[in-house]
């Protein structure tokens, strides 16, 4: 079945768009999100086929995301950040351990 760019679907998560939007839309999702992710066409309510989106996607000149990202293009992480990510994410009794043996330390 052929597609055209303006034709109406519907994203799933993300709302009813043209076909081009949602395939930009989802090419530029995680791998993992974009496996996940489902266009229907508003017109029949059929679900377009994981190779018809690649097809399609490829046609238009869209890459995934992943494919396009650069390690150089993201920011390298500083301790001060690091530290504060994993603060974030300890569970309270081990901070409070964590601050009472720094404590001790620091008496000592």
């Amino acid at each position: 079945m052929t597609s055209a760019p303006e034709e109406s679907v519907r994203l799933q998560g993300y709302g009813e768009m043209t076909l081009r939007t949602a395939i930009a839309t989802l090419m530029a999702l995680a791998p993992r999100e974009r496996a996940d992710a489902a266009i229907f066409r508003v017109r029949d309510d059929v679900r377009l086929a994981a190779s018809e989106i690649a097809e399609l996607a490829t046609e238009w000149g869209m890459a995934p995301m992943a494919e396009i990202r650069s390690p150089k293009l993201v920011p390298e992480q500083h301790w001060p950040d690091i530290v504060r990510g994993m603060v974030r994410e300890a569970p309270l009794p081990s901070l409070m351990v964590a601050f009472l043996v720094g404590v001790l330390v620091a008496r000592r």
